[in-house]
């Protein structure tokens, strides 16, 4: 039973392993101040299930995970544990779905490495610093500022580093553009109150073949807002595009 992950850096992640028909992993990455255990993620692990085994987790800095949030920094690292530990669970193909800053993350996991066999980033940025709605400027009060962390740890439970972005890391838009060959699935909602679709526009752009995108008029922001039945195309599609057969990281 899969209950703890163990990053490259020493982070101890909770995690959650649903099982599912064999040959498929999903590993799911949820959005800041989010967790495997609420019931937006539960909700997706669930649909998913139906097509794959899903591997959830929270972050570094989340719910019952160690360390501090970086903010889609080295939460990569986050990423490529529950990656890993999706592969020793027996399967031989895995994907990523990815909401908000876990779609960032995934985006960011994708352009690195070659063992994914799709990518699906749900809600995400195409770049940081964006402060274009009341929500990304109330995001950033929390990340910066001294009594947004004391917030954001009370209130949601999310440690955040105080040391910010240091360095950098790579945009968004800049990694999707390395990761063709494999399958990436760009979702947004037209009703995203947060990140506006202008992002998904720009992630779709910068990508190469094979990519899709879906923008989707009632759909708000990440899991919380997935309706089911968005959840069950997302589903269909990973069944649809992820081709069974050999391991993608020895193609």
């Amino acid at each position: 039973m899969l209950t703890a992950l163990r990053t490259a850096d020493g982070v101890r992640l909770d995690a959650h392993h649903d099982p599912g028909p064999a040959g498929l992993g999903i590993v799911v990455a949820h959005g800041l101040t989010g967790s495997w255990r609420r019931p937006g993620l539960r909700r997706a692990a669930a649909e998913l299930s139906r097509v794959g085994g899903v591997v959830s987790f929270d972050f570094r800095g989340h719910g019952r995970s160690g360390g501090r949030s970086t903010v889609g920094d080295r939460e990569v690292w986050d990423l490529a544990a529950a990656v890993d530990a999706t592969y020793a669970l027996g399967y031989r193909r895995v994907a990523t779905v990815g909401f908000s800053m876990g779609a960032a993350v995934a985006v960011r996991y994708a352009a690195t490495r070659r063992d994914l066999a799709a990518v699906v980033a749900v809600s995400g940025p195409s770049r940081w610093y964006y402060r274009g709605t009341a929500g990304m400027r109330r995001l950033h009060w929390v990340i910066e500022t001294r009594s947004g962390r004391l917030a954001g740890r009370v209130l949601r439970r999310t440690r955040i580093a105080a040391t910010g972005w240091n360095p950098v890391p790579e945009p968004p838009d800049v990694a999707a553009a390395r990761i063709a060959p494999t399958p990436l699935l760009v979702v947004h909602g037209e009703a995203d109150a947060l990140i506006p679709a202008e992002h998904a526009h720009a992630l779709y752009a910068a990508a190469g073949e094979p990519k899709e995108l879906w923008i989707e008029p009632a759909f708000g922001h990440a899991e919380n807002a997935t309706p089911p039945a968005l959840l069950s195309r997302i589903a269909a599609w990973l069944a649809a595009t992820v081709p069974a057969g050999s391991d993608p990281r020895i193609d």
